[in-house]
């Protein structure tokens, strides 16, 4: 199931206000802004770590099926690039993975979350195609 993953695409933050997240960010700590669909989503980068600043209105932060919602501080979660999810999601389920959402698809990609066996959210992200 390795052949799945091809790279660690980013670091998802929950945040509130995705433009006042930007200016911290590239104010006070020195990332660069990648690209930005306010009021929704930001990408920020600091050298190659990519943090993906996810609002209210992002795909990424959706309420979950159990009507659960994402907020700031206990959704922060390491984000892994995969290619073809829909296939990779059918080979984790045969091994009993547990998955806390369904796919979800926005204009960046597609995603969807798994824990691992703490209970950890680890999301696994299919960047869209240009």
């Amino acid at each position: 199931m390795v052949r799945f993953i091809t790279g660690v695409h980013g670091v998802r933050y929950q945040v509130k206000d995705v433009a006042r997240a930007v200016a911290f960010y590239t104010q006070h700590l020195g990332f660069t802004l990648q690209h930005q669909q306010l009021p929704a989503f930001a990408s920020i980068s600091l050298g190659e770590v990519q943090i993906l600043l996810s609002g209210p209105g992002a795909s990424g932060s959706r309420p979950l099926p159990n009507g659960q919602s994402q907020e700031p501080g206990g959704w922060n979660r390491v984000v892994l690039k995969v290619v073809d999810l829909p296939a990779f999601i059918g080979e984790l389920k045969k091994t009993g993975v547990h998955f806390r959402n369904e796919m979800e698809s926005g204009p960046g990609g597609r995603q969807i979350q798994v824990e691992d066996p703490d209970g950890n959210p680890i999301e696994l992200f299919e960047p869209a195609t240009r």
